[in-house]
């Protein structure tokens, strides 16, 4: 079952770098708006889950710089996303605003959110 898993990873991330789609060219302001908004995101994902190419690439087509971080590979990540998020689950969407921090899972809320972003902007 990891061996099909595996191959399955592969092909997603192949087929994700061979139809990555084009971001937004803002101007430097524009750019630089959206920057200050996305400043407190962080998305726990894993590299070769569906769902989290989902969400990067609605993040690459709207031009909006996350932070990644790899909640499979580094314990570390893991271990803050169970114990601040409550789960081991990705996507995972954590977002820092005004000393706060709420914890969004499910890629159809993340892409959601990202969207209303980059309207508001």
């Amino acid at each position: 079952m990891n061996v099909v898993r595996w191959v399955i990873g592969r092909i997603i991330l192949l087929l994700d770098f061979i139809f990555t789609p084009r971001g937004v060219k803002r101007s430097k302001e524009q750019q630089a708006l959206i920057d200050a908004k996305t400043a407190g995101l962080t998305l726990y994902q894993f590299k070769a889950c569906p769902f989290c190419v989902k969400v990067r690439r609605t993040a690459k087509r709207h031009t909006l710089n996350l932070r990644y971080l790899d909640a499979k590979n580094d314990p570390q990540h893991r271990q803050t996303l169970l114990v601040q998020g409550g789960k081991i689950k990705v996507p995972c969407l954590r977002i820092a605003k005004d000393n706060n921090v709420e914890w969004l899972y499910e890629s159809d809320s993340i892409v959601k959110y990202l969207e209303q972003l980059t309207k508001a902007a």
